[in-house]
């Protein structure tokens, strides 16, 4: 595992920290979003990028069975692509600046980055 300390729940996880941060940053930005986007983009991007951590929790969960935790962690990864598409609408709408694009948009990319190292390694996971 990559850090010296034993990971033991899955908040010990940088992945998971990470993605839940990125999901408070996402909120705190999509206050400001139109009441009329608030049952659409709103509460999809929301969705999506909760469901990340969402998803960990539950792959931690099933670390004994090696292809269920490496489909649960697919399941992140698919959230977090998601998540990116509405990062694009958010864009295009011009509820975001092209600056806050781009760097939610790497975050994303080091979340996803971490998602695929979790999911090759899923060996040093599993019981």
């Amino acid at each position: 595992m990559p850090n010296s300390k034993r990971i033991q729940h899955f908040r010990d996880l940088d992945v998971y920290r990470k993605a839940f941060e990125a999901a408070m940053n996402i909120f705190e930005i999509t206050r400001t979003f139109p009441p009329e986007e608030r049952y659409s983009l709103t509460d999809q991007i929301r969705r999506s990028s909760r469901s990340i951590c969402a998803n960990l929790a539950e792959a931690w969960r099933k670390r004994k069975y090696s292809a269920v935790f490496r489909n649960t962690l697919t399941d992140s990864m698919q959230e977090a692509s998601e998540t990116k598409s509405w990062f694009e609408f958010s864009l295009a709408c011009k509820y975001i600046h092209n600056d806050v694009f781009r760097r939610l948009d790497e975050e994303y990319e080091g979340i996803l980055a971490l998602l695929n190292a979790m999911e090759k390694s899923h060996e040093k996971f599993c019981f």
